[in-house]
């Protein structure tokens, strides 16, 4: 340990310890590409899930385990996709699709937050990723993109033809926790799911005026 009490360990060392939970700080707002870039020495040479909080995706199976099943399937890099609107494009990176099979899609492109008359689909990634270690090698020298951040989808963009890329939609409802009533709207969803909660609510919300 150091005088101020930070471990002089390499993280390489944390990642080898099954269980650990590590905390890396993105030190500047640079985008989702370059927070997922600062994690590059505990992904190491493995594949990786990454896994955005604000997006709160409830199924059974879990999202992530329905990813997984799909990963096992394709392999390569697995994107979580859903439909939206055309008019919230420009909210989302979006799929250029190639051909289907059943809820998995290939992946033939990928667009940051195009405009609604400019977007390939309306086939939307939200906030679940399974991608492979090459990613962290282009984010090494990534640009920015849209909004003047380092994108992920950029990065990823950049593996397309290398290696194996796949949409797949989940059997699950999402939950935009970014938002102010999406974040209350997911809790009370989710506490109505729960046998020792949702008397108390129901009954909360039925004496609302």
């Amino acid at each position: 340990m150091t005088g101020r009490g930070k471990s002089t360990a390499p993280l390489d060392s944390a990642r080898a310890l099954p269980g650990s939970i590590v905390s890396i700080r993105q030190q500047e707002p640079l985008g989702l590409g370059h927070a997922v870039w600062c994690a590059r020495h505990i992904v190491g040479d493995e594949p990786f899930a990454v896994l955005l909080p604000d997006d709160l995706m409830w199924g059974r199976p879990g999202c992530l385990k329905q990813m997984v099943d799909a990963y096992e399937k394709v392999g390569g890099n697995v994107i979580c996709v859903q439909n939206v609107t055309r008019d919230k494009t420009s909210s989302y990176g979006i799929v250029a699709p190639g051909t289907s099979d059943g809820t998995l899609t290939e992946v033939k492109g990928l667009v940051e937050k195009p405009r609604p008359e400019e977007a390939p689909s309306t086939l939307a990634i939200v906030g679940r990723y399974i991608l492979q270690p090459e990613v962290m090698r282009v984010l090494d020298h990534q640009d920015r993109g849209a909004g003047g951040e380092i994108q992920l989808t950029d990065a990823m963009a950049a593996l397309i033809g290398s290696q194996p890329f796949h949409g797949v939609e989940v059997d699950a409802v999402r939950y935009d926790c970014g938002d102010k009533a999406g974040f209350v709207t997911a809790n009370i969803a989710l506490a109505l799911d729960r046998e020792d909660v949702a008397p108390a609510v129901r009954a909360f919300l039925a004496g609302l005026r």
